[in-house]
């Protein structure tokens, strides 16, 4: 049984990586795959705040740069917070990251981590097209929000949290098109691609390490669920 987790940048790394929410989440991922050998993971992560602050930096330098660009320093950002969490766990995790997620054969070990492939479309994307290639009908999103909104709540107060969503309603709310360092709760192009699929996705606030457990044991839960 494969399960996908697609791990915000921001909780991973906010600014720096964060050692006290890492040690959390590595006790979790041990405890819940020693409790079945037949339980895997697929941790695809984002590139955080360091993703951001370098592409910050290359639009006040060169503020007419190319999408792509910009897009390239974020999947940096992502393989090195990729290569962080797969050396947490080495032992159980003996693949190197996944760049390309087209091109992964055999599930080797417990755990895949995988981070940013090529411009146009975020780590989301990534999680989605390796839940399709391991037959994974559901997509884990955990970011710094507990719950999808109407609208932003930080500029719309009358913005509402949502429990369930069709894929139709959801890309309403965030379109179709990707920006390098666009804040959504998921992807437009991942959005797009999951709707097709017929993979559900379910977002969540990733530091809410009892509400993640209840997730993977398909127990009650904060989030939004989305398809």
């Amino acid at each position: 049984m494969v399960t996908v987790l697609s791990v915000g940048g921001a909780i991973v790394a906010p600014e720096n990586p964060d050692p006290e929410f890492l040690s959390a989440f590595a006790n979790l991922v041990r405890s819940w795959l020693a409790e079945d050998n037949s339980r895997k993971l697929i941790l695809v992560v984002g590139g955080g705040g360091p993703a951001r602050s370098w592409q910050k930096a290359f639009r006040a330098v060169s503020p007419d740069g190319a999408d792509d660009q910009a897009d390239w320093i974020g999947i940096m950002a992502t393989r090195l917070n990729a290569q962080l969490l797969k050396a947490m766990f080495a032992d159980i995790c003996p693949g190197d990251v996944v760049y390309d997620p087209t091109k992964v054969e055999v599930f080797t070990g417990r755990i895949i981590v995988a981070a940013g492939w090529k411009p146009g479309f975020s780590t989301d994307n990534d999680a989605v097209l390796l839940a399709e290639r391991f037959s994974a009908d559901t997509v884990i999103n955990l970011s710094n929000i507990a719950k999808v909104y109407t609208d932003d709540p930080r500029t719309n107060p009358e913005a509402k949290p949502i429990d369930a969503i069709s894929w139709a309603e959801f890309r309403k709310i965030v379109g179709d098109e990707w920006v390098p360092g666009k804040n959504v709760p998921f992807d437009p192009i991942a959005s797009m691609h999951a709707e097709k699929a017929h993979i559900r996705v379910i977002c969540a606030a990733g530091r809410d390490i009892a509400n993640l457990r209840a997730i993977l044991d398909g127990k009650p839960f904060t989030g939004t669920t989305i398809g």
